[in-house]
């Protein structure tokens, strides 16, 4: 039996739709957004923004909700018309996505190898998420941006900070979440220190000179594999 999930497929797939099964499954099981959220390592204003069919379609976040849900990645993608909704079975022995969770210590190994995360900033009418380079600094996240961008989150301000990766040919993957504070670093010696942390340039180049640290209140992760 192939294992592996169709990822291309949950790529191409209905935003509208997926979110649809997902929110008809997730009724069935008398679930709230903030415990959904929880089991699928996001916060629950992203959890809110994925299933009001916003325009980013994040299929790894799609993946991570059906696997909290118990819902096969066929469940997902596609609707079975010869049954009720929320009655479908799938074949015996179709394997069904798990989330594992991991400790914090792990949580900060996963996010220490890669460079590319996503900060969730509180907006009107829907919370906003920008991907943005970061490197790691002791148990902080920080990046750098430009004072007037979209990513220049307040001093202060409350945040989301997400990383992910799927690996589409082995079928597993891993998710990191973090709620905290933003705190803008104005010390010139830390600035030029944190300038020469590994992953710490931003992609997109230009005028930069922003540093903001993040700082987790929570830390939580999962491991996503087949059960």
């Amino acid at each position: 039996m192939n294992r592996t999930p169709d990822l291309e497929a949950v790529r191409r797939a209905d935003p509208a739709a997926v979110a649809r099964r997902i929110v008809e499954r997730r009724d069935e099981l008398c679930l709230d957004d903030r415990t959904l959220a929880h089991q699928a390592a996001m916060s629950p204003a992203y959890l809110r923004y994925l299933l009001g069919a916003g325009p980013a379609f994040d299929p790894a976040g799609f993946v991570r909700i059906a696997a909290a849900l118990g819902m096969t990645w066929a469940e997902l993608l596609e609707d079975r018309g010869d049954v009720p909704p929320g009655q479908s079975q799938p074949p015996p022995g179709t394997p069904r996505p798990v989330l594992l969770h991991l400790s914090e210590p792990e949580c900060w190994v996963l996010v220490g190898t890669h460079g590319v995360g996503r900060v969730g900033l509180p907006g009107t009418p829907a919370p906003t998420v920008y991907p943005v380079n970061y490197a790691v600094d002791g148990r902080t996240i920080v990046y750098h941006t430009a004072p007037r961008s979209s990513t220049a989150a307040p001093d202060g301000s409350p945040l989301s900070f997400q990383v992910d990766h799927i690996d589409d040919r082995l079928s597993e993957g891993w998710s990191v979440l973090m709620l905290g504070s933003a705190h803008h670093v104005d010390d010139p010696e830390e600035e030029h220190r944190l300038a020469h942390l590994p992953g710490a340039t931003p992609w997109a180049g230009g005028d930069r000179p922003l540093w903001v640290r993040i700082t987790p209140d929570e830390v939580t992760g999962r491991r996503l594999g087949d059960g």
